[in-house]
C-alpha cells in the first residue's frame, strides 16, 4: 500500500488522455492508498467501466455471472454513509447483499457524462457523475491503461484506481 500523497504524485506525472481515447470497455482495480474504499468495488465484484462514442459512460460495471456485466446506477448509493461504515463493505454479507440488490440497482442507461477538465493544474479527460456529487479524473499510463482520481465533494480524500482496457465480451 502506497499513501495518498505518493499516489498523487505519480497521477501528476502522468500525461493528459482525450476523452475520445476513452472509448470502449476497461477493466478497473483500486490502487491502496488508506481511502475509505480502498478493496471495497473490488469485494463487491466491480468490473470497471464502459465510455460510448456520444461521451456517456456506464460509470460502474459489476459482474453478474460467469460472462455477464450490469451496469450499476450509482444514484441509489448512499455515498456518505458508504463513506461511514466503509467496513461493511469488505465483508462478505456486503458482497452476497449487493449480488441479490443489482437487478434492483441496474442502471437503465448511460449515468456519466465524459468531458475535459482541469485537476491540478492540468487539463485532461473527466468522468462526471449524473446524479452523485463525483468526478473521476484520468491520466494515462500508457497506451492501454490510465489511472483515475474520484473526487468526491466535500470529502478532500482521492481514491486512486487502475483502468486496462479490454476487448467487448
Amino acid at each position: 500500500m502506497r499513501n495518498e500523497q505518493a499516489l498523487l504524485e505519480e497521477f501528476r506525472r502522468l500525461s493528459p488522455v482525450q476523452p475520445r481515447e476513452l472509448v470502449g470497455l476497461w477493466k478497473g482495480h483500486g490502487l491502496s492508498a488508506g481511502h475509505p474504499f480502498d478493496g471495497v468495488l473490488e469485494n463487491l465484484g466491480w468490473f470497471g467501466k464502459r465510455f460510448m462514442r456520444d461521451m456517456r459512460a456506464d460509470a460502474l460495471l459489476f459482474c453478474s455471472g460467469e460472462r455477464r456485466l450490469t451496469a450499476i446506477d450509482p444514484k441509489w448509493i448512499p455515498v456518505q454513509l458508504a463513506l461511514r461504515f466503509h467496513g461493511f463493505g469488505l465483508t462478505g454479507t456486503a458482497r452476497n447483499l449487493f449480488s441479490h440488490l443489482q437487478p434492483c440497482l441496474r442502471a437503465r442507461g448511460p449515468v456519466a457524462s465524459v468531458k475535459t477538465m482541469v485537476f491540478d493544474g492540468v487539463e485532461s479527460a473527466a468522468m462526471v457523475y449524473d446524479d452523485q456529487p463525483i468526478v473521476d479524473y484520468f491520466r494515462r499510463i500508457d497506451e492501454e491503461r490510465v489511472m483515475g482520481a474520484m473526487k468526491i465533494t466535500g470529502d478532500e480524500r482521492i481514491y486512486f484506481f487502475e483502468l486496462e482496457r479490454v476487448n467487448e465480451p
